[in-house]
């Protein structure tokens, strides 16, 4: 019963109007919880119509992609197929570790005619992974968020993504698939001199948000090395955006951990939040309860102890019929400062998303959007599923994994 009521609402567009702003905020929740924001469209209706929509091409650049026949996830598929059968060139890319351990669906569509395949090593290219999770449609839109193409993303994970009609920042989006694209072919890091070809954007973009509202933004990418225009860095305008707050910053991620993989500490972002608080900012965090391990939760600990700043672990309980491993959890990322400004982005908070690994975001200087994206961050912080750390209790680290 429930995936046909997921399915009733992709098809259906009387559920919720189809948008007529460049702009959208897009999400997706799990079922069985309250979440969901009835006047924010949720993925699978928007996947849908954007294939449905395409005509040219469809490129698509996915951390992983999981199916379950039956879920809504599964209708997204078959309209990939679809839009391959009507002309649409498709190109894939996925991450090589984990097409790994999820390889049947990207085998299927890479046997199906006018759709394309390439898997990226980012291990080898710059000793990360292919995180980031977007897709684009001819010349003319992009859909970038925290969702991966994964059908438990659709039902059983808090996630926020946005969904960016402007041909111009599409061709800047496109330029990192196409760097992508072409990298994957051989996966030679030699080759990244020659294929890289570094520019300065005017920034920032803009776009009418619906009705007569303009709306201003600025793409963000990650890593560092491996994108044209370095002004564009995630993690520069994200620590710009805290440097930029005076009353408030609400921040929401999966995860957050200022010791990086090699064990050494990674300063940029722990000293932008405790800076802002020191300065009189009030700062607020939610991540998930993935986080109970350590070191990470010892560093949250820390993080709260600091005045005005305040952490909360978010624990969304398992659905009723039965565990799903990697599921059920908060996977949003995102930043808001002062309502003025926010980030919504595909990197979680450590710092390897940023030096090491591909991934996505865009920076939106618009009130409206932003305040309706403090509101959905108030509105999980005021409910049910989150607590404050405290910083004298022993936390168990949660199961999220398989058996």
């Amino acid at each position: 019963m429930k995936s046909i009521l997921l399915l009733i609402v992709i098809t259906s567009i009387t559920l919720r109007s189809q948008t007529t702003s460049n702009f959208e905020l897009v999400e997706s929740t799990p079922v069985e919880t309250s979440l969901d924001n009835p006047d924010i469209r949720n993925a699978p209706q928007v996947w849908m119509e954007m294939i449905g929509n395409a005509r040219r091409h469809l490129d698509i650049e996915e951390f992983y992609i999981s199916d379950k026949p039956g879920e809504a996830f599964d209708s997204v598929i078959r309209a990939i197929k679809e839009a391959a059968v009507r002309g649409v060139k498709v190109r894939l890319i996925a991450d090589s570790r984990m097409s790994r351990t999820y390889p049947e669906t990207i085998r299927m569509l890479d046997s199906t005619g006018n759709i394309s395949v390439r898997i990226i090593d980012y291990g080898k290219l710059d000793g990360g992974i292919q995180h980031a999770k977007y897709f684009i449609v001819d010349n003319g839109e992009i859909y970038l968020g925290s969702q991966n193409f994964d059908w438990r993303s659709l039902e059983h994970i808090h996630e926020l993504g946005v969904r960016i009609r402007d041909p111009e920042a599409v061709k800047i989006y496109r330029e990192v698939f196409d760097l992508d694209w072409r990298l994957a072919e051989k996966n030679d890091p030699a080759a990244i001199r020659r294929l890289l070809k570094h520019r300065r954007y005017r920034m920032p973009l803009e776009v009418l948000a619906g009705g007569h509202d303009t709306l201003k933004f600025i793409p963000t990418m990650s890593p560092k090395n491996l994108i044209p225009d370095t002004a564009l860095w995630d993690e520069k305008n994200i620590t710009d955006l805290i440097a930029r707050a005076r009353g408030e910053v609400d921040l929401q991620v999966m995860t957050y951990s200022p010791v990086s993989r090699d064990k050494t500490y990674y300063a940029a972002l722990d000293n932008a939040l405790r800076g802002a608080a020191v300065r009189g900012v009030n700062v607020n965090i939610i991540v998930a309860d993935w986080s109970k391990d350590h070191p990470t939760i010892d560093y949250l600990k820390s993080l709260s102890l600091v005045p005005r700043i305040r952490v909360k672990l978010s624990e969304i309980p398992d659905w009723s019929g039965g565990y799903i491993p990697f599921a059920r959890v908060e996977h949003c990322k995102y930043l808001v400062i002062d309502t003025s400004a926010c980030w919504i982005g595909t990197s979680n908070w450590e710092k390897s998303y940023f030096y090491t690994t591909r991934n996505l975001g865009v920076v939106v200087l618009d009130e409206k959007f932003s305040r309706r994206l403090r509101d959905i961050f108030y509105k999980d912080w005021d409910g049910p599923y989150t607590s404050l750390i405290q910083a004298d209790r022993e936390y168990a680290p949660r199961r999220h994994g398989e058996n």
